[in-house]
Order: C-alpha cells, then structure tokens, then sequence
C-alpha cells in the first residue's frame, strides 16, 4: 500500500538522520498519519513504489538512497525520485559483490601504507581511511566491515572532532545493522592481504 511505502520512507529518514531513532527498534513504526499523507504533493512517488517493488525491496530502495547520498539530512523526497533507482541498482550491485569490493579496497589501500597507518590520526587530521572514503575510493560497506573486524570507529569517535567524521559515523552506525556479513570470511580476507 502506498501509505506503507510513506511509513517506510518517514521511519528510513528518522533512523538515518536522528542517532535517538532505531528502525529496527521500533519495527519500522512512526507518527506518520494519513493525514500528512493525503497532504503531500508526491504521493504518486510512493504509490508508484508500492507498485513496483514488495516491503522488503522498499526497505532495501530507501536504505540505498540513505547510504549512497553525500548527507542523509539533506536528502529530500525529489533527489530520491530522480536519482533512487540508479543508486538502488548501484547499491545492489555493491552488496552482491562486497567480497570483492573489500578486497579491492583493503588492496588500494595498502598500496598506499602500511597497515596501522591506514588508521593513524595525527594532530587531529583525518586518516588515510576517512580521506579515501570522502574520495569515494573506499566505501561505507568496507568502512563498516572494518570496524566490525578492529573496532576502529571508537577510537575515531573520540580523537576526531569535526562534522565530516561525525556525519559518516552516523552513517556507519545507521547502516551496520541492515548489512549482513560474515565477520569471520572477512577477517581471512584481510589476513590474507595484510600478512
């Protein structure tokens, strides 16, 4: 139903733009109502998604423009009917192929230094890591992938005190629980690269 699609949308905005906010916490629910619905000039938007893809790809659709876009907080309804379905189609193809994509990036990565130095933060500037992902060379997936093997993102909350990490961290700790990985395939893969 297109009203679901609406909740959906609302709920995905909240948990991706709000850190009190869990979507699975509260079972994808908010205070959307009708009303506000039947207010808005781009219902078509929605009923058009309700048509097109089940509850389950509709997560996946919102939780790709979420993920893929510079700044969640920005993100309006208008960018997602323009540019949704392409970053849809991009981030399935992400996730279809992470392995890869992972080792690719760690690769990239370790071209450029040694290991620890990919993590290293000094005099508050940004690490290779962070400055590689705004470069769009390493993505939020592997970014994620890491954390969950090293637990990295702590130590970078607290010693980086600027917007840019804020935002990607927020991002980070928003899209973890939808990412589906084998933590221990992972860690092998990395293994393998680093030694």
């Amino acid at each position: 139903m297109p009203f679901d699609c609406y909740v959906k949308y609302v709920a995905m905005k909240q948990h991706f733009t709000r850190d009190s906010f869990d979507y699975q916490k509260y079972g994808g629910k908010t205070r959307a109502s009708i009303s506000s619905y039947n207010k808005r000039k781009d219902r078509y938007f929605f009923e058009k998604m309700s048509r097109k893809f089940n509850d389950e790809e509709v997560v996946d659709f919102f939780i790709a423009n979420f993920t893929l876009c510079d700044d969640p907080q920005s993100l309006w309804i208008g960018e997602i009917i323009k540019e949704g379905e392409t970053r849809y189609q991009q981030w399935k193809k992400v996730t279809q192929s992470m392995s890869y994509i992972f080792r690719s990036e760690i690769s990239d990565l370790l071209s450029q230094s040694s290991f620890d130095k990919i993590f290293e933060i000094k005099g508050g500037r940004h690490p290779l890591l962070l400055k590689m992902y705004i470069k769009k060379q390493v993505s939020v997936e592997t970014m994620i992938i890491l954390d969950k093997i090293l637990g990295f993102k702590k130590n970078f909350d607290k010693r980086l005190d600027d917007p840019v990490w804020t935002s990607v961290s927020l991002k980070m700790k928003k899209y973890n629980p939808f990412l589906n990985i084998n933590v221990s395939q992972y860690k092998k893969v990395l293994k393998d690269l680093v030694l």
